[in-house]
């Protein structure tokens, strides 16, 4: 471990970056040539945030921990209102939710003092470009300079420091453990900080044998350099706008390669060509690339959904997400003599039972879940009432009625059939209440991983369900006008006509936006009327939509219809499945315990 020392040539370093011009290049000097790395201040900052994004997503959480000679000297940390609603998957990650935040100052009052609790160190983050991108973008938002310090990226130096035969991945909490951290991360910023200091302290003692020995040589050993190529097709993000759009990469023969949305697109285009841009996948992109087109969007809901359209229709070779939306599934009824559920890609006829899209896994656990509260059979032999089949272990033990021998007839087995999919379209209880039960079981004969396999199988039921109800509620609700506080004034508003995307428009800052909402209401493309998704990318930018819809800042402005959720639906099972099924217990009356599994 490195020692203390006692000069003040630490802030050499960094008033010398501070004085370079916007090439990034710095006049080297005598003190800038280094400071010894025992006498160097770093900041090891970390930040929870609202997603990944750092032009469209809030910070929610800072935590930083200042080290000098391998010993804290202070730590700092902050809850941030984000100013939106945080995703309940974001919440299941962090344990962040939004009461946690709602009476939490806001980022333009906990930046200013984070940047003087980090004023004169080295900022180390494990990868640093995530947070150093979200703390830029909030200097930006609140007209706040960004210092310019030097920064470290315990990501960087760690695939340059450590070997895959000693670590499977470069994960903070992988390189934790490998380095003994006291703390183990647990997606909160002051705790990962603290791990992260460690894993800088680990990296910093293996760094000295490559002659690795001040803050400059440091940081020159784990910069990333752009490559030629990235250098050479730098010129395709000129002129392009600073507005949310969709970006297209082609290549000589108009091809799209690849498809992006930002709410600014010219800084995004640009990042494609800096040293951030490690991806070996986009790096083979820019090599065919010879364009960059760019549709210009309203605002980020509409940039959303064109970058989905697009995506879909087009299948660009370099993305991967939302390419392929006709390879979901749906879990439906078959149409014989004595139904089974079945999973499907193609959507079932409207107005019959179903549940989905979802992917495969998702829609067998779905399945799995059912089957095991009710008796309908499993197997995939086609029945017929007029000739006996082979039966199964399962009704030997009686965990079907056993149609495959005439033990129940046509009339009487369609009650099951019924009763799966009311499961599916209604109210789910009958299912969650024999889980339930079953749980209790498994959990007081100390059965728990059996109990956790059966736990998951009905939060996917449950999740699915809930969202195929909520998909379904809001293409029958018909149009839909709502609007969202658009960052520096104004409004966001988007027509939403049958769970798609009709017509989108910003309203200027302290205007009224009736009068504009009134003209795009007029101009909005018609949608053919549907009562439930027609396929899989219905679905998908409905979701989209709900997403939207459910944010804190967005106002419901009119409804044509009926948008509601049935109060026996699945939705209100939301949260119903505990981590951990060990301490399951369940009496009359009393709700599940909560860890929020809905959609």
């Amino acid at each position: 471990m490195y020692r203390s020392g006692a000069t003040e040539s630490d802030r050499a370093f960094t008033q010398d970056r501070a004085q370079a011009d916007e090439t990034g290049y710095t006049q080297p000097t005598l003190d800038s040539l280094g400071t010894p790395l025992s006498e160097v201040t770093f900041c090891v900052v970390d930040l929870e945030t609202t997603g990944l994004a750092a032009d469209a997503c809030g910070i929610t959480e800072i935590g930083a921990v200042k080290v000098k000679g391998g010993q804290v000297i202070g730590e700092f940390g902050s809850l941030v209102n984000p100013g939106e609603s945080i995703d309940p998957r974001v919440t299941r990650l962090t344990g962040i939710t939004d009461e946690m935040v709602a009476d939490a100052p806001g980022i333009e009052a906990v930046l200013p003092a984070f940047l003087e609790f980090a004023h004169g160190a080295t900022l180390v983050a494990h990868n640093a470009g995530f947070d150093i991108g979200f703390l830029r973008h909030a200097c930006e938002l609140t007209d706040t300079r960004w210092p310019r310090p030097p920064v470290v990226d315990t990501v960087v130096l760690a695939r340059r420091l450590t070997e895959k035969s000693e670590v499977p991945n470069r994960r903070l909490g992988t390189l934790a453990r490998l380095f003994g951290s006291p703390v183990t991360p647990n997606h909160r910023a002051l705790d990962d900080a603290r791990a992260t200091v460690a894993v800088l302290h680990g990296l910093i003692e293996r760094a000295s044998g490559h002659g690795v020995s001040t803050d400059a040589e440091l940081v020159e050993f784990c910069r990333a350099i752009p490559s030629e190529l990235q250098r050479r097709k730098r010129h395709l993000a000129d002129g392009l706008p600073r507005t949310p759009g969709v970006y297209i990469f082609r290549d000589a023969d108009d091809r799209a390669l690849y498809i992006g949305v930002s709410v600014d697109v010219a800084a995004r285009v640009r990042s494609y060509f800096s040293a951030a841009e490690q991806r070996r996948r986009l790096r083979d992109m820019l090599a065919s690339a010879e364009r960059v087109e760019v549709i210009e969007c309203a605002h980020r809901l509409e940039a959303g959904v064109a970058e989905l359209r697009l995506i879909s229709g087009g299948k660009p070779p370099y993305n991967r997400a939302a390419k392929f939306p006709e390879h979901r599934s749906w879990v439906r009824l078959t149409e014989e003599a004595y139904p089974r559920l079945q999973i499907s890609r193609n959507p079932p006829a409207p107005g019959t039972p179903r549940l989905g899209p979802a992917s495969g896994t998702q829609a067998q656990a779905a399945i799995s879940a059912i089957e095991a509260a009710l008796p309908i059979r499993s197997c995939r032999t086609r029945l017929s009432p007029k000739r006996l089949s082979p039966s199964c272990v399962l009704g030997e033990i009686g965990r079907c009625v056993e149609p495959c021998r005439h033990t129940v007839s046509v009339e009487e087995y369609a009650s099951v059939a019924e009763r799966a999919a009311r499961a599916m379209d209604g109210d789910p209880a009958p299912v969650a209440e024999a889980i339930a039960e079953r749980l209790t079981e498994l959990s007081e004969s100390e059965r728990f991983e059996a109990a956790a396999e059966r736990r998951d199988e009905l939060g996917a039921f449950l999740q699915l369900a809930a969202l195929t109800h909520r998909v379904r509620s809001l293409v029958a609700a018909g149009e839909i006008v709502a609007a969202g506080r658009a960052k520096g004034g104004g409004w966001e508003v988007a027509v939403i006509r049958h769970g798609l995307l009709a017509g989108a428009v910003r309203t200027p800052p302290r205007a009224d936006p009736m009068p504009y909402i009134a003209k795009l209401r007029e101009t909005a493309r018609v949608v053919d009327p549907v009562a439930d998704v027609v396929d899989a990318a219905h679905a998908a930018e409905t979701r989209l939509l709900l997403e939207w819809l459910g944010r804190s800042e967005v106002r419901l402005v009119t409804v044509e219809g009926a948008w509601a959720s049935r109060l026996d639906g699945a939705e209100r099972w939301d949260g119903a499945v505990p981590h951990d099924p060990s301490p399951w217990r369940r009496s009359t009356g009393e709700r599940l315990p909560h860890v929020g599994t809905g959609p």
